[in-house]
Order: C-alpha cells, then sequence, then structure tokens
C-alpha cells in the first residue's frame, strides 16, 4: 500500500544494546524513521555533525545522558538531541526515532563507549607501567593529549601520496602511531562482519580438506561467531568443495543476542543507513542464489548449510572450552583477539589452540600480531605459508583501520627477518606443540542453542 510502511522482515541493524529497523524508504527523501528495541542501551556515546534526532518512548524506561547530564524517560515523552551534542541512552525501552536530515557516511562521531552497555571497556591496557601507558590515560582539561596528537596526523596522513605513506621510514612511524592508538582507544568486542569476508583464508581450507579421507567427519570451531556469517561461509566452502563429508560445526559468541540473530539465519541485503554495508554485501549475486533462499526482502541460509551446525553461548576465555566441543581439525578464532588487552589476548590464545587435535589447524586473524608471533614461537606451531599474503590482506575492512585503529592490520613487508611467521594467519598443530599445553580443565560453562 503506498503511504504505509511496515518494518522490514530482518533488522536493519542490530548493536549490543538494541535492535533498529528502518521504515521506507520514505518519499521524504530527507528524512529517517527507526523502531528502535532497547535492550540495554546504545552501545557508544556520539556527536552528530549536522542531523537532528527527535526520539518518542514507546513503552519501557530508561535515561538518555545529553552533554553528561542525565534524564530519565518513560512512555510519553519525547526527546530531541541537536546536532554537536554527545549523547548516548540506556535502559529497556520501545523507542520512535526520527533523524532530519538523512542519515549519511561520516555524519556521526563516536566518542566513548556506554559503560551501561559495555562494561569495563575503558581499560585501554593491563595497568599503567610505563611512560607511554601513563600518557595514554593522562587527561588536559578533560582531553587526552595522545587523542589529539593521533587526529592531527591521521588528517596529515590522509594527504601525503602513497609513495610516501609506502615508504619504510613512514611504516616504522605508522607502526607507533598504531601502538598509541592501541594503548588510547577503548577496547571492546565488534559484532560487524561479512559473509566470505576473507575468500584467500576460504581457499585455503579448500586446499587442506583435499587430505581428508573420504567420507570421513571433519570438526570445526568457529569462535567468536558473531552473528554467523562466518560460520556460514566455513559451512558453505566445506560442503560445496566436500560434500561427502560429515561436517560437525561447533560456532560459539559472549553474546546471546548474536547467537539468536546467527541461529535464525536470516539476513538483510540491503544496506543499513546507520551501520553501513550489508553483511551480504561483499557476495556476488551466484553466491548468494547458492547460499539463500529469498523471501520477502530477506535472505535465508539453506538447510543443506545449516545441517550440522551447533551454536553456543560462552566465553572462549573460559579455559575449559575443550571438554565442551571436543579436539578439532579446524579451529577459527577471528577478529575478536584484537579486542583484548595485550596479555588476555595472549593468555586466550595459549589456551584456544588446545582445542586443535593432532595435526590440525589453527586459523586466526584479527589480533596484535606481536601477541600471535610470540605465541605462537612459544607453542612450536608450524606456520601454513600457503596463500600467507593473500590471507593477511584479505580482509580489506582490517587493513582499513592502519595505524588509527587499534585494530588495524599492519601492511605486509617482506623485509622483516620474522616475516615467515609474522604475516601467517593459519599454523598445524602438532603433537610436540600440544604437549606443551595445559592439563585438560573441568566442565566448560557452554550454553547449547
Amino acid at each position: 500500500m503506498p503511504h504505509v510502511y511496515s518494518l522490514p522482515p530482518v533488522p536493519t541493524f542490530t548493536f549490543k544494546g538494541l535492535t533498529g529497523y528502518e521504515f521506507g524508504p520514505l518519499d521524504q527523501k530527507d528524512l529517517n524513521v527507526y523502531y528502535l528495541d532497547v535492550r540495554h542501551g546504545h552501545d557508544t556515546f556520539m556527536v552528530s555533525k549536522k542531523i537532528r534526532r527527535i526520539y518518542y518512548v514507546l513503552a519501557g524506561t530508561g535515561y538518555f545522558t545529553i552533554n553528561s547530564d542525565r534524564y530519565a524517560v518513560e512512555p510519553g515523552n519525547l526527546v530531541e538531541i541537536p546536532p554537536k551534542v554527545e549523547f548516548s541512552y540506556s535502559g529497556s525501552m520501545k523507542l520512535l526515532c526520527f533523524s532530519k536530515p538523512h542519515w549519511f557516511r561520516g555524519n556521526d562521531r563516536t566518542t566513548r563507549w556506554n559503560p551501561d552497555v559495555v562494561p569495563g571497556t575503558m581499560v585501554v591496557a593491563d595497568r599503567p607501567v610505563s611512560l607511554l601507558m601513563r600518557l595514554a590515560s593522562c587527561k588536559v582539561f578533560g582531553k587526552s593529549p595522545i587523542g589529539a596528537y593521533l587526529r592531527l596526523n591521521q588528517a596529515l596522513w590522509n594527504r601525503l601520496p602513497s609513495s610516501c605513506v609506502d615508504s619504510r621510514a613512514m611504516q616504522v612511524y605508522a607502526g607507533f602511531l598504531n601502538l598509541l592508538a592501541r594503548l588510547h582507544k577503548p577496547r571492546s568486542q565488534a559484532l560487524g562482519t561479512f559473509f566470505l569476508r576473507n575468500r584467500p583464508e576460504l581457499e585455503l581450507m579448500e586446499r587442506l580438506l583435499a587430505q581428508k579421507s573420504e567420507g570421513s567427519v571433519h570438526r570445526v570451531a568457529v569462535l567468536g561467531c558473531s552473528y554467523g556469517p562466518e560460520a556460514y561461509s566455513v559451512a558453505w566452502k566445506i560442503r560445496s568443495v566436500r560434500p561427502d563429508l560429515t561436517l560437525v560445526l561447533h560456532a560459539v559468541d559472549v553474546s546471546v543476542e548474536a547467537v539468536e540473530f546467527a541461529q535464525r539465519g536470516v539476513y538483510s541485503p540491503k544496506r543499513s543507513e546507520m551501520t553501513g554495508p550489508s553483511m551480504l554485501d561483499r557476495m556476488s549475486a551466484a553466491e548468494m542464489e547458492q547460499m539463500f533462499d529469498r523471501t520477502e526482502g530477506a535472505m535465508t541460509v539453506r538447510p543443506f548449510i545449516r545441517e550440522g551446525i551447533h551454536w553456543h553461548v560462552g566465553d572462549v576465555r573460559n579455559p575449559a572450552i575443550l571438554d565442551a566441543f571436543g579436539p578439532q581439525d579446524m579451529v577459527l578464532a577471528n577478529n575478536f583477539l584484537c579486542h583484548m588487552p595485550t596479555s588476555a589476548a595472549e593468555s586466550c590464545l595459549r589456551n584456544l589452540y588446545r582445542l586443535v587435535k593432532p595435526g590440525g589447524y589453527l586459523i586466526v586473524s584479527g589480533i596484535d600480531l606481536s601477541v600471535r608471533t610470540k605465541v605462537a614461537k612459544e607453542m612450536g606451531w608450524r606456520p601454513v605459508a600457503d596463500l600467507m599474503r593473500d590471507i593477511h590482506e584479505g580482509d580489506p575492512s582490517l587493513r582499513a583501520g592502519w595505524p588509527f585503529e587499534y585494530w588495524g592490520l599492519e601492511p605486509f613487508c617482506e623485509r622483516r627477518s620474522d616475516s615467515a611467521i609474522r604475516y601467517v594467519s593459519v599454523f598445524r598443530v602438532d603433537e610436540t606443540a600440544l604437549s606443551g599445553g595445559l592439563a585438560r580443565p573441568g566442565q566448560a560453562e557452554i550454553q547449547e542453542h
């Protein structure tokens, strides 16, 4: 019906603390209207460049924090957020949001995490024991000097020619800038992801599958599975190239909302006005046809791909995770270790490799390369050099963050003396490496969905 709009069949965007649905597209092109199902609140505080937002509280209670002032809200309240004002909101509420003009990329600037939604994220390092760490935590008139230094460098960096940026001296300086970013910026697990996110990694997986005997069982664990694209991408690849194998895939994430979303297996091809590209944006039309059934604007993962996938809610830092899943042929630990402080990421990585059975493979990207290199050397993992550079550079979203985001990926540098292991994302774990692990722990606290 013209002039009458319904909610889309799947969410337009999902954060840790809320799920949003956009009405439209509307005839009034400079207006966005959203229905927000707020469980805990907006993940971050932010400042709008030009957009004015109006929130109407339909149900529930909570509060808005606007320029450090807190305002309690209840059903029937209207909240106006003008541009250039820092704000966030917390609580359990149903909201209707009007944004004018139309949302555009670059309008919103994130200032900090909302501790009501992402607790403990203001800790950016294990403890301030060095001069750099002390500098990262200090404030001048309420502002961080390191933050100002990074913003100035980023403005200059974006104006430099590529020949200058790619020089050896500038790459060394970029490493220093990234160190500052890792010390300064708050860390939190991020749930955004894509299907077929790293194609060379899937290609190497296909080559490794050739070693499996016909009709055998192939056990895979996808850790930090987020909303499910990586688990489904892996299942699709394995079932496409080795349909004779019996696939048993365990997918686990700490977020209940993410696991429930992933288990439904329903995705929207629509670009989100708030979170950017759809999780399907890196797929071709032919690939989407192979992987999904299309129903009224939504894409549902086909049953033959979903078969054999077990979904779990759990914290992979728990050393008892081995008991929950058992030894695996392949363990994928991608794009979540970078969100942990250094010592936590190192400890977690040492624990996770124990999931790999002798002769199996550990695939780990989206991590501080120094942490991965240190652990791999100490534990005696065998680097798999095949497609090493392609896999390292296979996810453009990580490369785009270098050097000003803590999760940014260092460019491949073959001149480094340790390049043969530093840039490897896939490792073979032999019996000798596994013998250096800890004893088998007690029962894991993992909830299966």
